[in-house]
């Protein structure tokens, strides 16, 4: 009877090593990088059936078994590495929210100063279609060089954690009479806790959540009064009663 690892009528040959053993041992060894840690224990696994199956004639499990190893101990690591950056990504956006919201209060005033403007500079249109004819260029009704960064007057402008949303009233044919334009966080609760809107009016209103419009508090009477009640008797003194 032919022992495992004995050809028929010759010496005994060592059994040789599992290809994917080896594979999956030097995928383990990169185990900074998640691809390769996945590759590793994919290949582990897979070598130690094939060990297995072939009853000896194959070696190589102590080599798939430390791949296995490395490529677990890689993955564990990618995943604590990817909670780590996250967390501290969130954090910062979260410290930056009030300099965000106040960032985006001043380019809603930038907005509304350019949009009148223009309004002024082309009675026959109106407001502009979109917030591409304010910006820069040779100072006509196609760009009427009111705002001067190139960002702001993009498809669909972002600046520090917020993204602006222009919408006119009335395009076309006919005059355009009002807008709304609205600012809203990229990351709610991260990149900025608040909402901006602005029309023809020229009052920015504010709220909590996406629901912001013309009936939103204007900004800065959100809070309520008995917040600060020192402030609210130092600005509105009582007055004598008149006879």
């Amino acid at each position: 009877m032919t022992q495992p690892g004995v050809p028929h009528g010759g010496w005994p040959t060592a059994p040789q090593n599992s290809n994917k053993a080896i594979a999956s041992l030097v995928c383990g060894v990169l185990f900074m990088c998640a691809p390769a840690s996945i590759a590793a224990i994919i290949l582990g696994h897979l070598a130690l059936v094939d060990i297995k199956r072939t009853a000896g004639r194959m070696a190589g499990r102590g080599m798939a078994i430390a791949g296995l190893v490395l490529g677990y101990a890689g993955l564990a690591l990618t995943t604590i590495y990817i909670v780590f950056v996250t967390f501290m990504v969130r954090n910062t956006f979260s410290r930056d929210a009030p300099a965000n919201e106040a960032a985006a209060i001043e380019t809603m005033r930038t907005y509304e100063t350019a949009l009148k403007a223009y309004a002024l500079k082309c009675p026959a249109q109106g407001y502009p279609a979109t917030l591409s004819p304010l910006g820069p260029g040779q100072g006509d009704c196609t760009r009427a060089n009111l705002i001067h960064d190139p960002r702001l007057v993009a498809g669909a402008p972002l600046r520090k954690g917020y993204m602006f949303v222009y919408r006119p009233g009335v395009h076309g044919d006919e005059q355009v009479t009002v807008f709304a334009l609205v600012a809203q966080p990229i990351a709610p609760g991260t990149t900025g806790k608040r909402f901006f809107y602005l029309d023809e009016g020229g009052v920015i209103r504010e709220a909590d959540s996406q629901i912001v419009g013309p009936n939103s508090p204007p900004l800065g009477e959100s809070v309520a009064p008995a917040d600060h009640p020192d402030d609210d008797e130092q600005d509105n003194p009582a007055q004598p009663n008149k006879p």
